[in-house]
């Protein structure tokens, strides 16, 4: 197991999935205390000259820069990504900033416009206060990192809990942040398990909360929050992904885009692709290619050389319950195209699964977060966008192969936030905002828009002295 919560020390204890070794251990921590000292920091951090916030979070990112190998290892031991890929995560934080500065300017700058004797019209953006951010394990740094600073940049204080899986990382990350000379106050750690984060949500002196997880928690939140509409809220939820593959010459290009979607960071993506639905005349060529191209990945430690392509899931529950989807999925109709292996008993490694799910009547509309591959398949395009359609997530889909026309009626019928071409399902771009629909997110995408629900706006009319005359409706004077 990852992660354990010893309750008679009240202790967070993380463990390498690789190995087992313990990595870290810490304190739950109090959620009163974080708050009061937040609310005391942030109107004081708000008064900042922006120049001043964008400085220091400039240096956040050099310090980050400064420790980047130091911090690639130590989140590829926390979460058992491969070495690379820690290292992509790394570039990806100091990446944000530069990001975030631009997208504030474009987002939330001010705005002026001379209305003659109507005085000026103005609008600027003010922080909401204090802000949760709540983060996940598959990317423990890079994306709490995504809404922190932007938040910073913005001028709230934050209270980061990170998943109960990956506290060492999270540590980390926020150290950073004190070395660059921004006070500890505004952005504070808060170690601890799902009540930490309920009571972090749930506090009166909490004025946002931002998380990124599963669709379960975050319906939990939205729920908690329903009579707190003074809460900015902003979902970033999982997904049950389709990536369809028609009419193409070039299979073998598909088969690597069908598994960079699906088995890139063993699975554990939000955008990864959790469905490959494929034309019924294409079927054996394509499923043949994505098989033997899958049979190929190395699976294995973080360190290990060749490195892998895919580590294990985060914890051996994972794993477990892994594998008893895909033996739910076998047993009630599907067809195995790869079976899901499980080499080492006591570690949470994991062979990249794949399975025929086209005879199942009732496939469950769920997301399977680790390495394992539905197939259906589809005889006409219509069925395919019909398929790709039936859940109730909607964060990303891809379109590979089909011409021009099929694309632009695959884009206009899809529900997704993000849709792409000859693309995997993964990937996407910080410069571009990120975020889906129905049980994937509630309409606040991040990345690039970040800065919307960081500040809100306030508009005003100003005029330097008091004008103003009376019309219709008075008895003359």
């Amino acid at each position: 197991m990852s992660q354990t919560a010893d309750t008679h020390t009240a202790e967070i204890i993380s463990y390498e999935p690789a190995s087992g070794a313990e990595l870290w251990r810490g304190k739950h921590g109090d959620v009163d205390s974080l708050v009061d000292r937040a609310r005391r920091a942030w109107p004081a951090w708000a008064a900042e000259p922006l120049t001043k916030r964008i400085e220091l979070v400039r240096r956040f990112a050099n310090e980050v820069r400064k420790d980047q190998d130091n911090f690639a290892e130590l989140i590829a031991r926390e979460t058992g990504k491969p070495l690379w890929e820690a290292k992509t995560e790394v570039q990806a934080v100091i990446a944000k900033v530069d990001i975030s500065v631009q997208a504030y300017a474009d987002r939330t700058g001010q705005r002026k416009l001379d209305s003659a004797l109507q005085g000026v019209a103005a609008l600027r953006h003010k922080p909401h206060g204090v802000m949760a951010v709540l983060g996940p394990y598959n990317f423990p740094a890079h994306l709490p990192n995504g809404h922190i600073v932007p938040a910073l940049i913005a001028g709230n204080a934050i209270i980061f809990k990170p998943s109960e899986k990956t506290p060492a990382v999270g540590e980390r990350l926020l150290s950073y942040f004190a070395k660059a000379g921004i006070p500890s106050a505004l952005v504070q750690l808060l170690i601890g398990g799902p009540d930490e984060g309920k009571d972090l949500v749930a506090h009166r002196g909490v004025d946002g909360v931002l998380f990124t997880g599963s669709a379960q928690v975050g319906i939990a939140i939205n729920r908690k929050l329903a009579t707190e509409p003074n809460k900015i809220v902003a979902l970033e939820m999982g997904g049950n992904n389709p990536i369809v593959v028609w009419d193409t010459p070039k299979v073998s290009d598909a088969a690597t885009l069908v598994i960079q979607s699906a088995f890139t960071t063993a699975g554990q993506r939000c955008t990864a692709a959790r469905r490959l639905i494929v034309k019924s005349t294409m079927y054996d060529e394509v499923v043949g290619a994505v098989k033997s191209l899958a049979d190929r990945i190395i699976v294995g430690a973080p360190f290990d050389e060749p490195q892998p392509f895919m580590g294990p899931v985060i914890d051996n529950a994972t794993a477990d319950h892994l594998t008893e989807s895909f033996l739910y999925l076998l047993s009630n109709g599907g067809k195995a195209i790869s079976h899901l292996r499980r080499p080492q008993d006591e570690r949470p490694f994991l062979s990249p699964a794949i399975i025929d799910v086209t005879a199942l009547n009732d496939r469950p509309d769920v997301e399977l977060f680790g390495p394992l591959l539905q197939v259906i398949k589809a005889d006409d395009f219509d069925e395919a966008i019909a398929e790709a359609n039936n859940t109730r997530f909607g964060l990303s889909a891809s379109l590979v192969g089909g011409t021009p026309q099929q694309y632009n009626r695959f884009w206009a019928n899809i529900r997704a936030g993000i849709v792409n071409w000859n693309r995997p399902t993964n990937g996407a771009s910080s410069a571009a905002p990120f975020g889906g629909i129905g049980l994937s997110g509630n309409h606040r995408p991040a990345a690039y828009y970040a800065a919307d629900y960081c500040a809100y706006p306030v508009t005003s009319t100003e005029v330097e002295q008091p004008r103003a005359s009376t019309g219709v409706g008075f008895k003359d004077a």
